[in-house]
């Protein structure tokens, strides 16, 4: 079976067991391309709550399908490919955070998007990579414990400067592996190229970009720019669907080490055996969780 005979049987697949299919931006192509709703982890909850559909399949890693389940109790909520994790979200646990609030107790804890549901049970306040900056200007506490990336976390604070924001060494271990060298190398190779970088990159890295955003961000800024050439800071996918988007534009990633493991893991062999009921495993919340982690997201909705 060839792609796409595979994909037209996961299109028929869907309509007939009402399943929303998520797509976030670090999918193949080939993926995307059968999503009903395709972006970053919060717009796809977002989109899931919105959706008819009474069960949903998210091409992603389990943080997502997580946020998925707390924002949309009432539907079924797939993961396609189970063993996708995130190595940011799985680095900080409710157990520690609960120490380090003690240590901080007069501190308003932000999390980002991109921890477990367990987590978010005891933080404050939910942020995306487009939304912190914001959020944390409108918290009324001046002191912020940011978790759990020192990355973004220290981008928000330079945004922030009347913000006493506390840091933990964690963070994504993809973004942070590119360095400075990294960017003189492929501004050297496209010397009339933008450089577009995430905020997770390391301080160094982002001091060098031209423009420095979310995943959805860094696209919709190369898409709307009169400019031709870009080298792109984000996973390596992001490049290659900026192509698709913009044939008459030239799109190098910034570093081939810009590859998620976790991301590449979901083929589109996992979605269609998921649909099938030979794959995949349904995200499986106890009301407490749902009810204590909801709280975080909707003061990020209140707040944003």
């Amino acid at each position: 079976m060839n792609i796409i005979e595979l994909q037209n049987k996961i299109v028929e697949l869907k309509k007939e067991k009402d399943i929303c299919i998520l797509a976030h931006s670090y999918q193949a192509h080939e993926i995307l391309e059968i999503a009903d709703f395709t972006g970053d982890s919060y717009k796809l909850s977002v989109d899931a709550a919105k959706a008819t559909n009474k069960n949903i399949l998210m091409c992603g890693v389990r943080f997502m399908a997580e946020t998925c389940k707390i924002l949309s109790p009432d539907k079924r909520v797939f993961l396609a490919q189970p063993t996708a994790g995130c190595s940011m979200a799985d680095q900080m646990d409710r157990q520690l955070i609960s120490q380090i609030k003690k240590m901080y107790p007069n501190y308003t804890v932000v999390a980002y998007i991109n921890t477990t549901a367990d987590l978010k049970t005891i933080c404050d306040v939910c942020v995306t990579s487009s939304s912190a900056v914001k959020i944390v200007n409108n918290i009324k506490n001046k002191d912020i414990l940011f978790i759990p990336d020192c990355n973004l976390g220290n981008f928000v604070a330079k945004q922030c400067p009347d913000k006493n924001i506390k840091l933990l060494n964690g963070g994504c271990p993809i973004h942070a592996c590119v360095n400075t060298d990294d960017v003189k190398k492929a501004k050297e190779l496209h010397p009339n190229a933008e450089v577009l970088v995430h905020p997770e990159c390391v301080p160094e890295v982002v001091a060098m970009a031209d423009y420095v955003g979310s995943t959805s961000g860094i696209m919709n800024y190369a898409v709307k720019s009169d400019k031709k050439d870009f080298i792109i800071g984000t996973e390596i996918s992001i490049a290659e669907h900026l192509q698709y988007m913009c044939p008459d534009k030239n799109f190098y990633a910034l570093s081939l080490k810009l590859i998620c493991p976790n991301m590449k893991s979901t083929t589109l062999a996992d979605v269609y055996n998921c649909l099938a009921g030979k794959g995949g495993e349904e995200i499986m919340l106890d009301d407490a969780t749902i009810k204590d982690a909801r709280k975080c997201i909707d003061e990020m909705i209140k707040l944003g």
